[in-house]
């Protein structure tokens, strides 16, 4: 968390990290500087972008399309180094990509089943990300917690933060209370995958 990005450091990550997101993950982290920080902390946003060498305009990302996993951390600590954004500013970012209307469509159908979210994880993690694969390991409705694995999946650390206030978020939507989220196992810091507990009260 504490690397400044720079057009050396942006230029690594989009090179070094597999896969392809959806624009709508990209236009997630735009619209949640714009109710933070307005039109004019967009523009900042895609100057930054553009002096990074990954000139972006917020109006002409296309939701569906896919574009490199890369751009979404590049974004990520662009903001970083513009607004200052901390661990929690991107716990919030997470949380509210998880709340947009384009996610909600998507998981309309499972939003009235803790259980058939569970079922369903690894096919709509599909619907976003060509890499990676999302797995629930427990469910334990009982003693209240989730354990879920992200393989395969190595964005940056940045976007590990963000998947902490994402999953809680979704699981909010079937659950009512104080919903906790930690990442317990991280391919950063030499795991060979992510985990995550959630945990509600």
């Amino acid at each position: 968390m504490e690397e400044i990005i720079n057009k050396e450091l942006a230029k690594k990550i989009i090179e070094e990290i597999k896969g392809e997101t959806r624009g709508i993950a990209i236009k997630d982290d735009f619209d949640y500087v714009l109710k933070r920080k307005g039109k004019d902390g967009v523009k900042m946003l895609e100057q930054e972008l553009e002096k990074l060498g990954y000139p972006i305009k917020y109006k002409e990302i296309e939701p569906m399309k896919f574009y490199p996993s890369g751009l979404e951390p590049v974004i990520m600590l662009a903001c970083k180094k513009l607004f200052n954004y901390t661990k929690d500013d991107f716990k919030a970012l997470g949380a509210f990509s998880a709340k947009i209307p384009s996610v909600i469509r998507i998981f309309i159908r499972y939003l009235g089943s803790l259980d058939l979210i569970v079922k369903s994880a690894s096919k709509m993690w599909h619907k976003y990300y060509t890499s990676g694969e999302l797995k629930v390991i427990e469910l334990n409705k009982e003693k209240k917690y989730i354990i879920i694995r992200l393989e395969n999946f190595a964005l940056h650390p940045v976007y590990c933060i963000g998947l902490e206030g994402y999953f809680p978020a979704l699981v909010g939507m079937v659950i009512k209370g104080k919903i906790t989220c930690q990442e317990t196992k991280c391919i950063h810091r030499g795991d060979e995958y992510h985990e995550f507990i959630i945990k509600w009260e």
